[in-house]
């Protein structure tokens, strides 16, 4: 099962709990709490794959938590905010080539 990496951004006990995919553009998400959030991006990851579904788009490929370091654009994030890894649906198209 292909999983993309979640950042998570908790800004306190006034603000949402904020949840984007660097790899996934304009799929972004949030909760009240953690599990909310983590709960909302699940369903994020969703309803942006039927999205891409519909417009016969090509699914980007997940990178690894790794090949994001690699990433200057992404490196800064990732050592700002905690990461957790979203499942992927199941999908009957197959993922951009890079």
């Amino acid at each position: 099962m292909t999983h993309y990496v979640a950042f998570i951004e908790d800004a306190g006990p006034d603000f949402a709990v904020g949840v984007w995919f660097p790899d996934l553009p304009g799929c972004f998400s949030a909760g009240d709490t953690l599990d909310e959030a983590m709960s909302n991006a699940s369903e994020a990851v969703a309803l942006w794959f039927e999205d891409i579904e519909s417009d016969g788009r090509a699914v980007p490929r997940a990178r690894t938590p790794s090949e994001l370091k690699t990433d200057p654009e992404v490196a800064a994030e990732m050592a700002k905010y905690a990461i957790a890894l979203i499942p992927a649906p199941d999908v009957a198209f197959q993922p951009a080539a890079e």
